[in-house]
C-alpha cells in the first residue's frame, strides 16, 4: 500500500508539472498572437500606403490576401487552443481522482468513525496502570539488587539487523518502507537490539537490564496477555565469566521476581541447547535439519506427541523411526537423578555435544542447590525454545497451575512473549530466556563474540494474572498520591485554598484541592 501511495504521489506531481508547463505555453501564444496582429496592422498600413500609388485594385487584391491568411492562422490558432484547453481540463481531472483516490488532505465532516484501537492492542485506565508501575517497580528492584543497569534502545533498527535472528517466526517481524533511504523493522524483542548496542559500542562486559514495548505481528489473544504491542522486561549478563555462573543467577532472577510478585506457585523448566543438538545427532538427524526439529519439539507442552511426531515426518521429513527415537528422550524430566542416568546412555556418550551439555546441566544443577532453588526447578528434554541464537542454557518459567492443565495449556514462544493456545484459555508461561554466545559476534565487523546469557519476564502475562485476580476479589487500587486535600466550608474561599496548596507544594507534600 506504501508503495502505490509513492506512485500515486510521484505522478501527481508530473501532472502536476505538465500542467504548470501548458499554461505557461497557452499564456506564450496568446502574447504571440497579438504581437502577431499588431505586426500584421503595421504590415497592412505600409502596404496600403504604397499600393495606392499604383492602382486600388491591387491594393484590394493584396489587402484581401493577407486578411484571408491572417483569418487561417488565427483559426488554427483558436483550435490549437481549444486543444489544449481540453489538455489541461482532462489532466486536472485526473489530478482530483488521484487526490480522491489518496483520500485527500481532511476527512469529510460527516464521516463516522469507528473508535477501537488497532489490532492487538488496548488503553490502560489508571487503575490499570497502578497495577502495571508497581509490578515493574518490584521487577526493577530485583535486577538492581544483581548489579543491573539500565539502557534503552530505538523503537525500531535497520531490517538488516533483525532479520535472521528469530529462526521461523522472523515473519512476526513488523517491516517498515523506505524512510530517507533506509529499510527499518519494528524491534521483535530486547535481545538483538542488546547485541548489536554491544557491538557498536564495544562494550565486553554488562549487566543490564531494559524495561520497553516490542511489535510483533503475531495473532493476538489479548484476555491471555497475547499482544502485538506489549512490554518485555529483560536482564541480561554480559561477558566471559566461569561456566554457568552467569547462567545459574539468571534463573535465580527468575525465581525472585516470581515470589516477590506472589501470582503463584510456579516451576522453571531447564534444558541445553547442545544437549539436544547432541540428542538429535544420536537419532540420526541431518545437521541441517536440527533447527527445524528443534521447532517442532517446542510444541510438546502444548500437542500430544502424536501430533508433535506427526509434524517432524510429514511436514519436516523425518524418518519415522528416528523420531520414535526423539520421543524416547524428549518426554523424560527430573532433576540430577536424570542427567546421571543420561550420562551413562551409550547413544548420548558417543556425542561429544550431548555430553558437553550433560556436564554443562549437572554444574548448573548443583549451583541452583547453591541457590536454594531445588524445588523450584526442572530439568525437562522437551524444552527447546524456538529462536536460533540460543547457544546453551535455556530456560522457562511457568505457573503450575497453567501447566497442570496439559498438552492445551499455553507457553512462552520466545524472550517472555509467549505463544498462547487459542482452545486453553490459560496465561501461560511467564519467564524465559538463555544463553547466546555468538548473536554479538554477528555484528562485529572483526567477528568478536561476547558471551551472553539473559531472561524476559513476560510481564504481559503476570499483568492478566493479577488484573483477573483484582477484579475477582473487587479490589480496589488507588490510582493517586495525593496526601492532603484542602477544602473550604463556604464558597469564596479560592483564593484562601491557592494559597494553602501553593505553601503545602513548596514544603514538597502532594496535595490537591476540590472544585
Amino acid at each position: 500500500m506504501s508503495d502505490t501511495r509513492e506512485q500515486i504521489l510521484e505522478q501527481i506531481k508530473v501532472q502536476g508539472d505538465l500542467v504548470r508547463q501548458l499554461k505557461a505555453a497557452k499564456e506564450t501564444k496568446e502574447k504571440t498572437e497579438k504581437e502577431m496582429l499588431r505586426s500584421i496592422g503595421r504590415q497592412w498600413c505600409c502596404s496600403a500606403a504604397f499600393q495606392c500609388r499604383r492602382s486600388k485594385r491591387a491594393i484590394t487584391t493584396i489587402v484581401g490576401q493577407q486578411l484571408k491568411a491572417q483569418e487561417q492562422q488565427l483559426h488554427e490558432q483558436q483550435q490549437q487552443q481549444q486543444q489544449e484547453v481540453h489538455k489541461i481540463d482532462d489532466e486536472v481531472s485526473r489530478l482530483l481522482a488521484l487526490k480522491a483516490k489518496l483520500g485527500g488532505d481532511a476527512a469529510p465532516a460527516n464521516q463516522k468513525f469507528t473508535l477501537k484501537t488497532p489490532k492487538g492492542t488496548r488503553d490502560y485506565a489508571p487503575q490499570q496502570m497502578t497495577l502495571r508501575q508497581s509490578v515493574l517497580d518490584k521487577i526493577v528492584q530485583v535486577f538492581k539488587r544483581h548489579g543491573g543497569e539500565a539502557i534503552d534502545t530505538p523503537v525500531f533498527e535497520l531490517k538488516e539487523v533483525l532479520t535472521g535472528k528469530y529462526g521461523e517466526d522472523s515473519k512476526l517481524i513488523y517491516d517498515l518502507k523506505d524512510q530517507g533511504g533506509e529499510i527499518l523493522s519494528m524491534r521483535y524483542d530486547l535481545t538483538v537490539p542488546l547485541a548489536r548496542y554491544l557491538a557498536m559500542n564495544k562494550i565486553s562486559s554488562i549487566k543490564r537490564y531494559h524495561i520497553a514495548k516490542v511489535y510483533r505481528r503475531d495473532n493476538p489473544a489479548m484476555t491471555r496477555g497475547r499482544y502485538r504491542e506489549f512490554y518485555q522486561c529483560d536482564f541480561d549478563i554480559a561477558g566471559t565469566h566461569d561456566p554457568m555462573l552467569a547462567d545459574a543467577e539468571c534463573v535465580k532472577i527468575v525465581a525472585e521476581v516470581l515470589d516477590t510478585l506472589d501470582i503463584g506457585d510456579y516451576v522453571i523448566k531447564l534444558n541445553h541447547r547442545q544437549l539436544l543438538d547432541g540428542m538429535f545427532e544420536a537419532c540420526g538427524v541431518p545437521a541441517s535439519n536440527f533447527r527445524a526439529i528443534c521447532s517442532a519439539v517446542d510444541k510438546l507442552d502444548k500437542s500430544p506427541w502424536e501430533d508433535v511426531r506427526k509434524e517432524m515426518v510429514d511436514e519436516k521429513g523425518l524418518d519415522g523411526v528416528t523420531a520414535d527415537k526423539i520421543g524416547e528422550y524428549v518426554r523424560l524430566s527430573g532433576g540430577a537423578e536424570l542427567v546421571e542416568r543420561l550420562l551413562s546412555d551409550e547413544k548420548l556418550k558417543a556425542v561429544p555435544n550431548a555430553v558437553k551439555g550433560l556436564e554443562g546441566m549437572q554444574l548448573l544443577l548443583k549451583y541452583c542447590a547453591l541457590f536454594n532453588l531445588d524445588h523450584r526447578i526442572s530439568f525437562d528434554l522437551s524444552l527447546a525454545r524456538g529462536l536460533d541464537y540460543y547457544t546453551g542454557v535455556i530456560y522457562e518459567g511457568v505457573l503450575k497451575g497453567e501447566q497442570e492443565q496439559g498438552p492445551s495449556a499455553a507457553k512462552t514462544a520466545q524472550n517472555g512473549e509467549p505463544a498462547t493456545s487459542e482452545a486453553g484459555g490459560t496465561v501461560g508461561s511467564v519467564a524465559g530466556g538463555g544463553r547466546y554466545d555468538n548473536l554479538v559476534g554477528m555484528f562485529d565487523p572483526r567477528g568478536k563474540a561476547v558471551p551472553c546469557v539473559g531472561v524476559s519476564i513476560g510481564v504481559e502475562r503476570i499483568f492478566s494474572v493479577l488484573e483477573s485476580r483484582a477484579l475477582a476479589n473487587k479490589t480496589k487500587l488507588r490510582t493517586n498520591d495525593v496526601e492532603v486535600f484542602v477544602a473550604s466550608a463556604h464558597k469564596g474561599l479560592h483564593e484562601q485554598r491557592l494559597r494553602v496548596l501553593n505553601q503545602l507544594w513548596a514544603a514538597g507534600i502532594k496535595a490537591s484541592c476540590l472544585n
